[in-house]
């Protein structure tokens, strides 16, 4: 049994650590803020030559072509024609200097600073800085289109509220997506797997799909059984959103959204609610993730004004872009469909 000498030397190393660790971090993080700001500078540099000469429209390509070729001699790929228009695009996409943040490092920026919509491109800053985003997550979030599947179920003044944590969100349809992009896990985009399968590839890829799944979401269990009398039924994947302050429960279909599947998450919900939800916490949420969705189905499947059932389809490969938009541009259309049919109804 360890002395009292030994269980405090054994804790001062371990602090001891914590503040080496915490140092390197820092001083990595310093090393690449500094990398920013002199990408920053290069960028305004030649800015300024450009505007400098207006009269000359080609000067600006023929200026960064040369200086390109010094620098690449003398200072190596890192300053190659592409990364000085980078360099150029960057300023002009910040171009006050203090408006910079000290943790995002040189990736993030280049792809921050491809984004043409100033709205857009806040929203992801904030995000990425908010959840420590690496410049991976960041570029995966960018390219599965994360903002745009968000404003199919929440409007864009919310969305940036949130990410300005001017007020925190009050509905599930304003973190959480639909579709789901599931790519991550490796999978072949077969037509079939069992749901064990899916199941365990999620759990395989927990961190990845708490990426995806959105803010807030911590993992609580897997199959958590229930028993109601003699019958005993396992949910898929529970979760928590600290955010929310409630459950999540996730079933996982690998067919077509049933009104079946709907009655059988419904219950869980329902069990939850009545269970397992504390006083301080909101009504419990259930996520269905399925291969196809019916939306019509599930309208008529869910009372009016549901706000605990949501369904969301999932796809095993990332689209491309202009197919991703033509997939939400749908999606708005049918919810436009609803809308309109809703307000009809309400006329009548």
């Amino acid at each position: 049994m360890p002395n009292e000498l030994e269980t405090n030397s054994n804790k001062i190393v371990q602090d001891v650590i914590e503040i080496i660790e915490q140092a390197k971090s820092n001083a990595i993080r310093s090393v690449d803020f500094q990398r920013v700001q002199m990408y920053w500078k290069i960028g305004e540099r030649i800015v300024i030559e450009e505007q400098g000469s207006k009269e000359r429209a080609d000067y600006g390509k023929r200026i960064v072509d040369n200086i390109s070729v010094v620098l690449k001699e003398s200072h190596g790929s890192g300053f190659s024609r592409r990364v000085l228009y980078q360099a150029v695009q960057f300023f002009r996409a910040y171009p006050i200097v203090h408006t910079l943040h000290a943790q995002l490092n040189w990736m993030q920026y280049r792809l921050l600073s491809s984004i043409t919509d100033e709205i857009k491109r806040e929203y992801y800053e904030l995000e990425a800085i908010k959840n420590n985003w690496t410049g991976r997550e960041l570029e995966r979030q960018i390219n599965s289109l994360f903002y745009e599947r968000l404003l199919l179920s929440t409007d864009k003044e919310t969305i940036m509220e949130i990410a300005r944590s001017e007020r925190l969100p009050e509905k599930p349809e304003e973190i959480i997506k639909d579709p789901m992009f599931l790519e991550f896990l490796g999978l072949e985009n077969r037509p079939t797997y069992r749901e064990t399968e899916l199941e365990t590839a999620l759990i395989e890829h927990l961190e990845e799909f708490l990426l995806e799944l959105g803010n807030g979401f911590s993992f609580v269990a897997r199959q958590k059984r229930i028993t109601l009398e003699d019958d005993e039924f396992f949910i898929d994947l529970v979760f928590y959103n600290r955010l929310l302050r409630t459950h999540v429960l996730v079933e996982i279909k690998t067919h077509k959204l049933t009104h079946e599947d709907l009655g059988q998450l419904q219950m869980y919900v329902n069990y939850y609610d009545r269970n397992e939800k504390v006083e301080h916490e909101n009504s419990t949420i259930g996520i269905l993730l399925c291969t196809q969705k019916n939306n019509t189905l599930v309208r008529y499947a869910l009372p009016e004004g549901n706000q605990t059932i949501l369904t969301s389809k999932y796809e095993l490969i990332l689209p491309k872009e202009e197919i991703l938009l033509a997939e939400i541009a749908k999606v708005e259309q049918e919810l436009e469909i609803n809308r309109d049919g809703n307000d009809s109804s309400e006329k009548d």
